[in-house]
């Protein structure tokens, strides 16, 4: 049965505009982006198997583009699921900006997973912080297979002068999904949280996405 079949007090986004968001559940909420289904399917149908397929929200949203190869997930759905991920990643980062990242862990590992989950390749990211740590800026300065060699503390320092910046939680993503810190990630952090050392900015943390899951060093004893 199609949604427009449904009592409209039973339709996703009736409810939605009448009792408010909260209300609906994690299919309805999707359903509502896809807004109609395929033949045979409704759009809480499509809804609940994408769930399933991907084990949840947050896998969902971290999925990206992979999320092309469901059946009747053509461009204009794609686009609106983009357009979703891109203003939580907004939001997430209003409220880095607004307030110290290290009272609010659990935003800074939001806003990372959603940046970095579904990247194809490794990218690299610094969350620049000013004194009392919250950020004055994001920025993603090095791309592709990361090691010692191709990662600069020299440019790194560069930057952390140029946004006047008192200290810096760095994060790369691991396509692979083994979110296990490698020797070459730690001896990288080594070598950056020294040369930053020589400027007097603090390297809080690092972080490495694999899949859902967001590492921390600082929590490791790694720093």
């Amino acid at each position: 049965m199609r949604i427009t079949d449904w009592p409209p007090s039973e339709r996703p986004r009736e409810r939605l505009l009448e009792k408010g968001a909260e209300t609906l559940s994690d299919a309805e909420l999707v359903a509502v982006l896809l807004r109609s289904g395929v033949r045979g399917k409704s759009a809480v149908d499509m809804a609940r198997e994408l769930l399933t397929q991907y084990g949840g929200v947050t896998h969902m949203l971290e999925a990206g583009a992979e999320l092309e190869a469901m059946p009747g997930l053509g461009p204009a759905k794609r686009a609106q699921f983009a357009a979703a991920i891109e203003l939580a990643r907004r939001a997430l980062q209003e409220k880095l900006e607004q307030s110290a990242a290290l009272t609010s862990p659990g935003a800074v590992r939001d806003y990372l997973r959603l940046r970095l989950a579904a990247r194809k390749e490794e990218a690299f990211l610094c969350i620049w912080l000013d004194a009392q740590h919250r950020a004055i800026r994001i920025e993603e300065p090095f791309r592709g297979t990361l090691t010692q060699t191709s990662v600069y503390p020299r440019e790194i320092v560069k930057s952390a002068l140029r946004f006047n910046a008192a200290a810096v939680i760095f994060a790369h993503n691991h396509p692979s999904g083994v979110a296990q810190p490698s020797q070459s990630d730690e001896l990288l952090t080594r070598n950056l949280k020294e040369a930053l050392a020589l400027v007097e900015v603090k390297v809080l943390d690092h972080f490495i996405v694999a899949g859902h899951q967001a590492i921390s060093f600082a929590e490791r004893g790694l720093l």
